[in-house]
């Protein structure tokens, strides 16, 4: 039994080494290829806002920016429907309803990346064009407005995002809330607590999973790439306007690689990988301290 019991560990074990040694390889992979975009630009690489093939200056500061703005545009608008959809869901829904809303939500992350892109080229650009064209002079003269009404641009990015998110987020909060004992939800309406009041109990019991279930929601928009490059406009620019076109790290990836005429080029875009590959290892770093701080703050497990 000893020798089967260490046979396992030692197998499982294997797989867990394999992980740490495949991220392992990624990172120094990336480091080697982009060694001399490294050398030649240092950390004003992520600091330059000129990305000049022709020239040879390469900065990913408005890839960069693009990312980040487009994955917190796309977590501000995704977070409130997918809460409301698992609480809906795990505490509102009718048993005959609850079933087909699950298989519905989870459709939507089966769905291609790809055919997020073609409905947004052909409805949601149209749809943003035409909030940019109703929207008034005295908002379009705000730097957050401002910007040529074509449609593709930063919020056309942030919204097929955010549908793309809410599946993640919705299902892994809604499993979270699932788990919540109804001890909590009784305690509560023994004290006597409405039932958004009861609702609101429990899901302060599963904030840690509900915080998680976010942050699964924020990586996933972070390295979205088909969808996010045929509705963002693809300008590499620093721009506070939701109706700019712009870029991002992943687009400029895939859109640029299979042009890179010249070698410190093709280093110039596989830095960018390896910027996204850092930035995405600190978020979710980030996140998972968090999560154990929220977790070390937990109180006892009651409402009381």
């Amino acid at each position: 039994m000893r020798s089967r019991d260490l046979g396992f560990r030692l197998g499982v074990g294997a797989f867990a080494a394999a992980l740490v040694l495949i991220v392992t390889t990624i990172a120094v992979e990336l480091i080697r290829q982009s060694w001399l975009s490294i050398g030649r630009f240092g950390f004003d690489f992520w600091t330059t806002r000129t990305w000049d093939p022709v020239a040879g200056e390469f900065g990913a500061l408005p890839f960069i920016w693009g990312t980040f703005y487009s994955a917190l545009l796309a977590l501000a608008i995704a977070t409130p429907v997918a809460l409301g959809i698992a609480v809906f869901v795990s505490e509102l829904s009718p048993p005959r309803l609850r079933a087909p809303l699950i298989f519905l939500t989870e459709l939507l992350a089966a769905i291609p990346s790809i055919v997020y892109g073609l409905w947004g080229i052909f409805v949601l650009v149209p749809f943003v064009r035409m909030i940019q064209v109703a929207t008034p002079d005295v908002l379009r003269s705000l730097p957050v407005f401002s910007g040529p009404p074509l449609g593709v641009g930063m919020l056309s990015a942030g919204l097929i995002l955010a549908v793309m998110v809410v599946p993640f987020t919705s299902a892994v909060a809604r499993e979270v809330l699932k788990t919540v004992p109804l001890t909590q939800r009784e305690a509560a309406y023994a004290l006597g607590a409405t039932r958004f009041e009861a609702i609101r109990a429990a899901m302060f019991y599963a904030r840690t999973g509900i915080v998680g279930a976010i942050m699964l929601g924020f990586g996933r928009a972070l390295g979205e790439t088909m969808a996010v490059t045929m509705v963002i406009g693809n300008n590499p620019q620093v721009a506070a306007s939701l109706f700019a076109p712009q870029h991002t790290m992943s687009a400029v990836i895939a859109n640029e690689f299979t042009e890179a005429a010249d070698e410190l080029y093709l280093s110039a875009l596989v830095e960018i990988g390896l910027v996204l590959f850092v930035i995405t290892l600190a978020v979710n770093g980030l996140s998972r301290g968090l999560i154990w701080t929220m977790a070390r703050q937990t109180p006892s497990k009651s409402v009381a």
